[in-house]
């Protein structure tokens, strides 16, 4: 049994500090580094591109809308031809970033509204889509597991890699519970690891209703700016490595 831990990383910008990279990146196999849209300025980026490439953990692009006030997490309708632009342009910086700090860019993984967006909507995934066909036909996508978006990768001859989250509650559908509704983000890092063994073992999560979704992720999420990211990223790995999972990245 095999599985990846990736985190959210390089957020923070200026004086204002967002998350534990340094301690994360002694965790997880892939780190999503912001490229300054919604998060990261280039001194902090290229420092935490550093410290992967210091690690061997993989390195991706955590691209978003260009929505810094509200973290990317605000729905943009934005055109096709923009949006493949902006996803260009995000991919270009962290390249030239990642090749300065010695490593590369190998994925990518859109943050936020985004990537609650083209979960579903084809026309703005098409447009992400395209963007990394015209960047890189090799870059995986790192998408949300069962959605939509996993085939139209598939269709367009992208590599796909599925993905769960760990701190994050499931509706029945299979989709993230809105972060507005109470229990959308789970806390208890004992809970967290357990359901994460399931899933690396099983395949399943327990949705917030109580009933079972069958999940084929690939790769497990654990929000670096969560309060107790680090304690909570720390157990899962202990678990899953005890439970016979090996953590390694897919890239």
């Amino acid at each position: 049994m095999r599985i990846d831990l990736n985190s959210d990383l390089g957020e923070s910008f200026g004086a204002w500090r967002m998350g534990d990279d340094e301690t994360m990146l002694g965790i997880v196999s892939s780190a999503n580094v912001a490229c300054g849209f919604h998060a990261g300025d280039p001194s902090g980026i290229r420092a935490t591109l550093e410290q992967a490439a210091a690690r061997g953990v993989v390195v991706g692009a955590h691209v978003s809308y260009p929505d810094k006030v509200g973290f990317g997490r605000r729905n943009m309708d934005v055109t096709s031809a923009e949006l493949t632009a902006d996803v260009i342009y995000q991919i270009g910086a962290l390249q030239g970033l990642a090749k300065a700090a010695g490593t590369r860019v190998a994925y990518v993984k859109p943050h936020g509204a985004l990537y609650n967006t083209i979960a579903g909507d084809a026309r703005q995934a098409d447009a992400v889509i395209a963007a990394m066909l015209a960047v890189d036909p090799s870059l995986a996508m790192l998408a949300l597991a069962g959605a939509p978006i996993v085939d139209r990768c598939r269709a367009a001859g992208l590599p796909v890699v599925e993905e769960a989250f760990a701190d994050r509650a499931y509706t029945p559908q299979g989709t993230l519970v809105s972060r507005r509704e109470p229990g959308a983000v789970l806390h208890d890092p004992e809970l967290v690891a357990a359901r994460m063994l399931r899933l690396a073992t099983d395949g399943v999560i327990e949705a917030i209703d109580g009933s079972t979704l069958r999940l084929p992720a690939q790769s497990i999420c654990i929000h670096g700016d969560s309060p107790g990211a680090v304690a909570m990223a720390q157990r899962v790995r202990e678990v899953l490595v005890a439970g016979g999972v090996e953590i390694r990245g897919f890239a």
